[in-house]
């Protein structure tokens, strides 16, 4: 499989695919195909498995995109931001926010992924639930907005505001931390905690976190109101 990611910052990643060989999205995330492309619908491994994708942010069922001869497939983000793509191999698993998987090849296996420490979760703003991509191939991740990335060693720190931890390696942890001062809670408009990560490993952060960018909108937005007839 080769693919080239184009769009700029309204990113879609286009696969050259071998015949045989398949892709995975979730349901929804195929943008446009070569019509020799057979799609079948799969439960992805299993009850447990399907809800498992649910709490993490996915949909139930995932498609399965087979080449019957070589072929054409394409992705599109469904956010401003980027398409990354990363590689997958046993020894490296990565943690993911929730709903960033885009597409894979067939080789990569999707997960729910808990938080060890439920303060993370609760807490934290990035979610108790999150994903975890594991197996082997690569694998095409929508993140929001620009992104920027830092190699923490181990024990190194780094404090996040809600929202903008895109991914990490499965061998960061993640834990919470109270903003300290009265005034700084009410009036410093960053809520109650921040996110620690913990290393070693690779950490890439987003700018603009979706729910940041939907709260910006709302007082925008026009009110409904309701009128009575006479």
């Amino acid at each position: 499989m080769k693919y080239e990611i184009q769009g700029g910052n309204l990113p879609v990643v286009v696969c050259s695919v071998e015949d045989g060989e398949t892709m995975i999205t979730e349901s929804g995330g195929m943008s446009w195909m070569s019509p020799n492309i057979e799609m079948s619908t799969t439960g992805g491994g299993g009850v447990g498995k399907m809800f498992g994708r649910l709490f993490a942010g996915e949909h139930l069922f995932q498609n399965r995109y087979t080449a019957h001869g070589g072929g054409m497939i394409a992705f599109a983000s469904s956010f401003p931001g980027a398409i990354r793509a990363v590689e997958i191999a046993p020894g490296r698993e990565i943690v993911v926010q929730k709903s960033a998987f885009l597409a894979s090849q067939e080789g990569v296996e999707l997960s729910v992924f808990f938080q060890k420490k439920a303060g993370a979760g609760f807490f934290g703003g990035e979610g108790f639930i999150m994903q975890k991509l594991s197996g082997s191939g690569t694998a095409f991740l929508e993140l929001d907005g620009a992104t920027v990335e830092y190699d923490l060693s181990a024990g190194q720190q780094i404090l996040v505001s809600t929202g903008h931890i895109a991914m990490m390696d499965a061998t960061c942890t993640m834990d919470v931390q109270a903003v300290k001062g009265v005034k700084n809670i009410l009036f410093g408009g960053e809520g109650l905690f921040n996110t620690v990560i913990t290393g070693p490993g690779h950490v890439v952060l987003q700018t603009m976190p979706l729910s940041k960018f939907a709260s910006q909108l709302i007082p925008y937005l026009p009110t409904q109101t309701s009128s009575s007839g006479n």
